[in-house]
């Protein structure tokens, strides 16, 4: 089984963050592999970064569905699950976003949780996921520990302690059992916090490899019936115009 892992932000740092917290979690006959968009935002901050991010996204799924060893599912490494539903029209193969797949598996193992991300604006963007994918009335509170997401690369200590800062007031104010990370360059940090914090801690990217491991063990893949079918072959124009009339169906079958 080869489950990717795309990181759709272009910091080759997170890439790898991301890729061995996958390593580290997978079953032993699971292959991880890992990429990120050429082109697009270093990081994700808020809903125009996560616009651009989602083009880049599609592109390396179209790109790694035309391989002869194409994955067997793929997990977007952003907590906002930029371009989610439209990467799964664009495949059959499982497509799980870390937001989602981290909700799922808080509300296994507690009633209620917490959310501690990276900036305040993006809170707005975690509360609008949470309405979504139907998991308000899980969630106490979405709380920020205002670091710019970059700063879990280049200023990994201070971060860290912010972190472990938020939730520790989530767990004193909050009245929750679990707290959700909410950035896939968290990935690594999942051990120290729960140790430091006191609570279970899920984190997405790897709540995602085992929702994934799990969903090509049952033979489930994306439904071609409906909203999620593939996408009608058209021209396309300008800079997307390499996407006229692609025939995803045949290059599916």
């Amino acid at each position: 089984m080869r489950i990717h892992l795309i990181n759709p932000n272009t910091t080759s740092g997170m890439t790898e963050t991301i890729r061995n917290a996958g390593v580290t979690i997978a079953a032993a006959d699971t292959r991880i592999t890992a990429s990120q968009p050429i082109s697009g935002p270093v990081s994700i901050e808020g809903h125009f970064d996560e616009a651009i991010s989602a083009v880049g996204v599609l592109d390396e799924i179209l790109r790694l569905d035309q391989e002869t060893d194409q994955p067997d599912a793929y997990v977007l490494a952003c907590f906002g699950d930029p371009g989610l539903l439209a990467a799964r029209e664009a495949t059959r193969a499982p497509v799980i976003g870390i937001a989602e797949a981290a909700f799922h598996m808080a509300t296994l193992i507690s009633t209620r949780f917490s959310v501690v991300t990276t900036l305040g604006r993006t809170v707005i963007i975690a509360e609008h996921l949470l309405d979504q994918y139907g998991f308000r009335h899980h969630c106490r509170r979405v709380r920020a520990a205002e670091i710019p997401v970059l700063d879990l690369e280049d200023d990994s200590d201070r971060a860290l302690e912010k972190i472990i800062e938020e939730g520790i007031r989530a767990r004193d104010e909050d009245g929750i059992g679990a707290i959700v990370l909410g950035c896939g360059g968290m990935a690594n940090l999942t051990d120290t916090i729960s140790r430091e914090v006191g609570l279970p801690v899920v984190e997405g990217v790897t709540a995602a490899v085992k929702l994934a491991e799990a969903l090509v063990g049952l033979k489930l893949a994306t439904s071609k019936v409906g909203d999620l079918a593939f996408p009608r072959p058209k021209p396309f124009t300008g800079h997307y115009a390499h996407l006229s009339d692609l025939d995803l169906n045949r290059r599916n079958s």
